[in-house]
């Protein structure tokens, strides 16, 4: 049978031979070419492209507003599911540059796209699965007589 107070004062003897630096080494500090390659990667990825891909991105949310065709039922209803989730894929998209780029507020209008992407879905969606109260608008069935 081990002698487990045995064992362990063996190791306390092996731990306090070793040295803090040794146990723990700290992290070397970036050299100054790592620092001018991430300024130079900074500079080359400006604040312009991600203004832009946020600016397809909310004005497909807001688009989804003004869709033309009827979301009843059958192919418009997948037509209108397939375009939010589009609109949350985008959102995501976005999310993904603005944290990046270090865009608080773009971040931020990114995510608020992702939800909206997820409201309009869920819209449609809870009505047919039986979780929301059935309108006209938005009827309990999925395909068209």
């Amino acid at each position: 049978m081990t002698n487990w107070d045995d064992q362990l004062k063996k190791i306390d003897k092996q731990l306090e031979s070793i040295s803090d630096e040794a146990l723990l080494p700290t992290k070397a500090a970036p050299t100054p070419q790592a620092k001018a390659e991430v300024v130079a990667k900074q500079a080359s990825t400006s604040t312009l492209g991600v203004a832009l891909r946020l600016l397809l991105a909310v004005a497909l949310g807001a688009g989804m507003l003004f869709w033309p065709y009827s979301a009843r039922c059958g192919v418009g209803l997948f037509g209108y599911l397939a375009a939010t989730g589009v609109v949350a894929i985008s959102g995501i998209w976005t999310a993904v540059w603005t944290w990046r780029h270090r865009s608080a507020k773009g971040h931020v209008l990114s995510l608020l796209l992702i939800l909206w992407g997820m409201i309009l879905a869920g819209m449609e969606v809870l009505p047919r699965v039986g979780y929301a109260k059935p309108t006209p608008e938005h009827p309990t069935v999925w395909m068209c007589s």
